[in-house]
């Protein structure tokens, strides 16, 4: 469908009708004939002699090709777009939050791999995690690794290959020894303030209990929940832990319960992926539909036909002139 950005251009086709009523013609002066029976060709004419100026008629087609001319300068002055069919795409309607625990007790080899073999926690962690982003393709993912403190590894993002590059990086104790896991939470509520989306997802995993936040871990669950987070939380290891690697369900629970999530609780790898695809179906990817119509310029069109006519037109009527004025000598 052709439309125009500029349809307040089109008024200047009234432009020529206004000139040729409003402004006077054209006069030039021309040589006079003296002839010594000047009043003898007066009587027998019955003019009247006066002094002035001729008035240089134009040919039809000039008239036609200077209107046409200016219709085309007038239609490319006025913007002419061409605008497609609609065109809807769907963009992410949700920002998913990870954080991970990267405490010491994450090196722990109580997992098997795909294959089997003894490994870490969390090395199985990351193997879960890149499952689970593979079907998150509706979302912004964020990282937070958390230890002594918390520090977040990626923020918001579309671009899964690059979120998964900075999972991959993550390594144990690389952010201190112990389990900030009440700063984790806080720290993600910070970012999700930045978010324009409503959609708001945190899922905690973690092997420990809280051993140095500054903020209390159902603190920050409260604040959360004002800001529209909903906290799913993912203990990894043996519930019968004790000491200081101890797994804190009770906290876990209440942090989830407050938020509206689930807690969960993974004591090996296939109980961990179960936790994910679970969470998966609660959250299931988020959509907001946009719709668009494409739009391409075309001025160039009445632009090009324009020079045309006049590469055309004015060699044309330059060889007019010359035969129309042989003519007359002749």
């Amino acid at each position: 469908m052709l439309e125009f950005t500029q349809p307040w251009a089109f008024i200047l086709l009234l432009a020529p009708a206004l000139i040729r009523w409003l402004v006077p013609p054209h006069r030039e002066s021309r040589d006079s004939l003296q002839v010594p029976y000047f009043q003898r060709l007066v009587a027998l004419s019955g003019e009247t002699p006066r002094p002035g100026a001729s008035i240089r008629r134009r040919l039809r087609i000039q008239a036609i090709a200077s209107l046409a001319g200016w219709c085309l300068l007038v239609v490319t002055l006025a913007g002419p777009e061409w605008v497609g069919e609609p065109v809807k795409i769907e963009k992410t309607a949700r920002d998913l939050m990870l954080a991970l625990d990267l405490s010491g007790s994450m090196d722990a080899t109580d997992f098997r791999d795909a294959s089997g073999a003894q490994t870490n926690r969390l090395s199985v962690a990351k193997d879960v995690l890149k499952a689970f982003a593979a079907g998150r393709e509706g979302d912004r993912l964020g990282l937070i690794v958390f230890g002594d403190a918390a520090y977040l590894q990626a923020p918001f993002t579309d671009d899964h290959k690059t979120w998964l590059a900075l999972l991959n990086d993550s390594i144990v104790n690389m952010a201190g020894p112990s389990t900030a896991l009440g700063d984790a939470i806080g720290l993600s509520i910070a970012h999700f303030r930045q978010s324009k989306t409503e959609n708001r997802v945190l899922i905690v995993l973690t092997d420990g209990n809280d051993t140095g936040s500054r903020v209390p871990p159902l603190d920050a669950a409260q604040v959360a929940k004002v800001e529209g987070v909903t906290i799913y939380t993912v203990a990894v290891g043996d519930p019968a832990t004790v000491g200081e690697e101890a797994l804190d369900i009770k906290t876990l629970d209440a942090v989830a319960r407050i938020t509206g999530g689930g807690s969960y609780v993974a004591s090996d790898r296939e109980a961990l992926s179960e936790t994910y695809q679970r969470i998966d179906t609660l959250e299931p990817a988020s959509y907001d539909s946009l719709s668009y119509r494409p739009r391409s310029a075309m001025f160039h069109i009445p632009l090009a036909a324009f020079a045309l006519l006049y590469v055309t037109a004015m060699p044309l009527f330059a060889l007019v002139a010359r035969r129309k004025r042989r003519a007359v000598h002749d």
